[in-house]
């Protein structure tokens, strides 16, 4: 297959390097009726530069025209700065985002074949999102296939953010995460959802967090049925969010060891939070906490009932500060508890805005 580029797209660097190297293509420069030639016959450098003008998308299909195009493409040392979200819901899709997270170019499975190779444009507030759709009459298989190609041509062994519906292809769950866990080392920030909370997914959700590994942030929005779930949850977590908690007991909380957790209902008793904040306090547990939000509960029954026996000193409700939430949002706070830890560390709770919060500074 010829491999061809409109000569006017290139750079001015890239046009140097093609007269320096091959005199005889700028014969079709002058040429206005042929203003395309071939890639694959351009010094190294050349191609780079152009390589620099192309959108992932382009990346992606000028891999595929060959293996020698696949080759160079791989050998393109910026290529590993594109951030990969790859996502499984009603459809299924991998976007590359740009170094800057402002132009997001999407590959969409659709089963639609007038939709095939279709080209949409979204642009809002300075960002682009360009989706590209391809019709498959096996969009389960040819996703693997395009993320496995995506994957090896971005050099990336792991997965930047990963958006999963466990319940969108649940007949397909086990081999979709057998797939993720044989063709990544990791994924680096995970969301697992329901499209409807009636479906049981306990199962394929243990399975997940059994058999990937989240090294950075779980966003885990599963109304999980069982109370004694057994799913292992990641450790060393820069954010855990579960709002649907019902099946955090003691036990697992004691197990989590994340810096930043939040919890919603879950079943932990007050004489618990008690002597989990007395083993905390002792440096006896989470070591890396430092944000817990928790459902609503009001703060002077949380001292009766909680901090009854734990030295702590009340903030008056004129004392102004500052807390720097998870969402790095600011929010200006009055009154609260300060608890010190042995390594000087201070514990604030604050009812703010219908949650309860500790912050570690």
């Amino acid at each position: 297959m010829n491999l061809l580029l409109p000569i006017l797209r290139l750079p001015f660097r890239a046009m140097e390097e093609v007269s320096k190297a091959l005199h005889s293509i700028m014969k079709m420069i002058s040429n206005r009726r042929d203003n395309k030639f071939p890639i694959l016959r351009l010094p190294f450098l050349a191609i780079e530069e152009i390589f620099k003008t192309m959108d992932p998308i382009e990346i992606i299909n000028f891999s595929k025209t060959s293996k020698k195009a696949k080759i160079i493409t791989k050998a393109m040392v910026f290529n590993s700065k594109y951030v990969i979200c790859v996502y499984i819901d009603t459809t299924l899709g991998i976007a590359i985002n740009g170094t800057n997270n402002r132009v997001s170019c999407v590959y969409e499975m659709t089963s639609d074949k007038q939709m095939n190779g279709k080209i949409e444009e979204d642009k809002r507030n300075r960002f682009i999102t360009r989706k590209v759709f391809k019709y498959s009459k096996n969009p389960i298989e040819e996703w693997k296939q395009l993320c496995k190609h995506v994957l090896e041509i971005f050099k990336k062994q792991s997965i930047d953010r990963l958006t999963m519906t466990m319940d969108a292809f649940v007949d397909h769950n086990v081999s979709i995460i057998d797939f993720l866990r044989t063709n990544v080392k990791s994924v680096d920030k995970c969301n697992l959802w329901h499209s409807e909370d009636e479906n049981d997914v306990d199962e394929h959700a243990a399975y997940f967090l059994d058999k990937l590994k989240v090294s950075n942030e779980l966003y885990f929005y599963l109304k999980i049925k069982n109370d004694n779930f057994n799913g292992k949850i990641p450790k060393n977590l820069k954010e855990l969010y579960l709002p649907n908690s019902h099946w955090i007991g003691y036990e697992k909380l004691l197990n989590i060891d994340c810096k930043h957790v939040v919890l919603t209902n879950d079943r932990i008793w007050e004489e618990e939070w008690n002597l989990f904040l007395k083993k905390w306090i002792e440096m006896e547990t989470h070591l890396n906490l430092e944000y817990l939000e928790l459902d609503y509960r009001q703060l002077d029954i949380f001292r009766s009932h909680v901090l009854h026996d734990i030295p702590h000193e009340v903030v008056h409700e004129g004392v102004k500060r500052t807390l720097i939430s998870f969402l790095n949002r600011k929010a200006k706070i009055s009154g609260g508890i300060d608890i010190r830890r042995i390594d000087g560390k201070t514990a604030t709770f604050i009812a703010q805005y219908n949650v309860f919060i500790m912050s570690i500074h």
